[in-house]
């Protein structure tokens, strides 16, 4: 397995994963999603870890898509099954994750992009799934269209192939703000300091229960989320923050 395909490092409260195949536009290899899915367990593990970013290497693209047909050796459907792996894992996964939009962001790019919590992007870059300008369909990442774009706008994306401006993605709800370049890193850094402050067992409480109950029907949901905000109140993390607000101090989350 050829590591250098993703770079992955822990600065404080961050894990960093860095897909590195710039020559290749950041297309996602099989080695790439293996690793992807190895350095999520470790990031899970690792207690330090509050926030996950994902991102691209160089300033040309995020992920072009999923080079999966010759990573995985030619065996594709392996090569798809891991890739729907990993959508379900940043889906699902406890931790925030944010998508730092460095570039053109395409097909299994965009899934990878959806299946985070957050997304910055640069404003003058390009979106889309252009899938079926080669005889294919974005499979997989329907799943994630769909639960963040209306149905006639995911359908006409899917179906034109068309690239799209950050603005129109904006408009669809596929990415969180856009900004200028030379802001992207502030952007981002902020969002980041600002979630690696926040508790980590509430964070992970809340993401599982949004998560669980997102295809439930509204008064099954109610019920369930009125059961998880119990769990999350008899934290620890939740009575320091109650006591930091009466004390009026910033309070100190341990994730417990």
């Amino acid at each position: 397995m050829d590591k250098d395909h993703l770079l992955y490092r822990v600065d404080g409260n961050i894990a960093i994963f860095t897909i590195n195949r710039e020559q290749q536009r950041n297309a996602l290899s099989g080695e790439a999603i293996l690793l992807f899915l190895k350095y999520l367990d470790e990031a899970e593990e690792n207690e330090d870890v509050r926030v996950i970013l994902v991102t691209g290497a160089g300033d040309k693209a995020f992920c072009s898509g999923a080079d999966l047909g010759s990573a995985a050796g030619g065996q594709i459907g392996e090569g798809f099954r891991n890739y729907a792996r990993l959508l379900k894992r940043l889906a699902g996964y406890p931790k925030p994750v944010v998508a730092k939009i460095n570039g053109y962001c395409m097909a299994g790019g965009m899934g990878l992009m959806l299946a985070c919590d957050i997304v910055i992007s640069r404003n003058d870059t390009k979106f889309g799934t252009p899938e079926v300008n080669v005889g294919l369909f974005p499979m997989m990442i329907g799943a994630l269209i769909y639960r963040n774009v209306l149905r006639k706008k995911a359908m006409e994306m899917v179906l034109l192939g068309e690239k799209l401006s950050p603005n129109q993605a904006l408009e669809m709800g596929l990415i969180t703000c856009a900004v200028p370049p030379e802001r992207l890193d502030e952007e981002v850094d902020q969002r980041l300091k600002n979630l690696a402050e926040k508790s980590p067992i509430g964070m992970k409480i809340g993401k599982e229960a949004f998560y669980t109950m997102a295809d439930m029907p509204f008064e099954t949901a109610v019920d369930f989320l009125s059961e998880k905000i119990a769990e999350v109140a008899s934290t620890e993390d939740a009575r320091e923050g109650i006591t930091a607000f009466l004390e009026k101090r910033k309070p100190v989350f341990k994730g417990k």
